[in-house]
């Protein structure tokens, strides 16, 4: 048998709480007043002699001290008995306001709560836009309203991301898909189409059909960071500069690193950031020139550079660098080795995974620093890493 759904709630249980503290706190005063009045008066019962010379309102002259005595216990006993009547009367009266002000006083200690769960009903995964943002003093329950707000925008941030990422990836995937849908109906499925012409097309859906799996492959690679599949552990930052350097097996690079940088996280994950950063250095740099692998240590922090001698970013374009999708305008790169557009943007999501920093410093024509700043893993101080480029030292 299930109870009324008020006796279940939570403000009934407060208005019983505070009722019978409150009553419970009456009647202890009460009961304190009247055991100490009895304790003082001595009250006793009048006997039927006192009674009569009460009753006939005799004068105190023709009474005895023992009557007289007799008279007072018995003036307090009646006193006494009407105190405990009026108690009784008045705690019933308090019982009964005690609940009302219990109710009054839990709903509007709950009334936030109802404002939380009315926003919380009307926020769907589809609009995460709207906010509780609770007014009054700073107490528990605008301790838990902040909070909430904070999770929300947390969420609605992740969704946006992730809405534009599908957004970003199927536009990227219509293009090869296009083009592999062309060549087949074209050439490939044509009996009448010529030898060149099936091979210039077997060409054509074999680099769109590679540009298709670095996607995947980066797409993979974003989906497994944020999911925290592998939990972090102490990384020496030098080893996974030289692993990232040691995979691309170039006589273009050149090696400045420090030992001791330790940090704590993914050590696969840092490689892949490094390894981006190198395969773009690698990419756009000119076939003479040579890319630097630095590390070092400023303050708290731990960083690792990557520089090279490319054709340089323009400063309208260096807030976007890091963009999902973003490719810039002096890319020399020829059009088959054009890549997916998220190299850069999954090393500052493996970098802010960690809680660190990624920035870009560079110039039109004089090459490019990417920085990777961590947290080194004996951290003690709380500040932001530096601004400035650690790199030339």
């Amino acid at each position: 048998m299930h109870r009324p759904r008020i006796f279940r709630s939570i403000r009934f249980r407060l208005t019983v709480l505070y009722s019978t503290l409150l009553f419970a706190l009456a009647g202890a005063a009460l009961a304190i007043t009247y055991f100490a009045v009895a304790q003082t008066a001595e009250p006793r019962p009048v006997n039927a002699q006192v009674a009569g010379v009460y009753r006939n309102r005799q004068f105190i002259g023709t009474a005895t001290v023992a009557e007289i005595n007799e008279i007072e216990a018995a003036v307090n006993f009646n006193t006494l008995t009407n105190l405990r009547n009026y108690s009784l009367i008045a705690l019933g009266g308090l019982f009964v306001a005690s609940l009302g002000i219990g109710w009054v006083l839990s709903g509007r200690a709950l009334r936030p709560v109802g404002a939380i769960a009315r926003t919380t009903r009307d926020i769907q995964a589809t609009d995460l836009s709207r906010r509780i943002r609770l007014d009054g003093p700073h107490d528990e329950l605008r301790d838990l309203a902040d909070t909430i707000d904070s999770m929300l925008d947390r969420l609605d941030d992740a969704f946006q991301a992730q809405r534009q990422l599908i957004d970003d990836a199927s536009h990227e995937l219509r293009s090869p898909l296009a083009i592999i849908r062309t060549n087949l109906d074209a050439s490939l499925a044509v009996p009448e189409a010529s030898a060149a012409e099936r091979e210039r097309a077997v060409a054509v859906v074999d680099r769109a059909t590679t540009r298709m799996s670095r996607l995947v492959e980066d797409l993979l690679a974003t989906a497994r960071r944020d999911a925290q599949a592998v939990p972090d552990t102490e990384v020496d930052l030098a080893a996974v500069a030289r692993e990232a350097g040691e995979e691309f097996g170039s006589a273009l690079f050149r090696y400045d690193l420090s030992d001791d940088l330790h940090v704590i996280g993914d050590h696969d994950a840092l490689r892949r950031a490094v390894g981006n950063l190198l395969s773009n250095a690698v990419r756009l740099a000119p076939a003479a020139s040579t890319v630097t692998i630095a590390t070092g240590r400023a303050d708290s922090w731990v960083w690792l550079a990557v520089v090279d001698r490319g054709p340089g970013i323009a400063p309208e374009d260096l807030p976007r660098v890091f963009d999902r999708f973003w490719r810039g305008a002096n890319n020399p790169a020829p059009v088959r080795e054009r890549r997916t557009g998220l190299g850069l943007a999954i090393v500052r999501q493996i970098v802010e995974s960690h809680g660190g920093q990624v920035a870009a410093h560079s110039s039109v024509g004089a090459g490019s620093t990417f920085v990777i700043w961590l947290p080194a893993m004996d951290r003690t101080a709380d500040s932001p890493p530096p601004a400035a480029s650690p790199w030339p030292r």
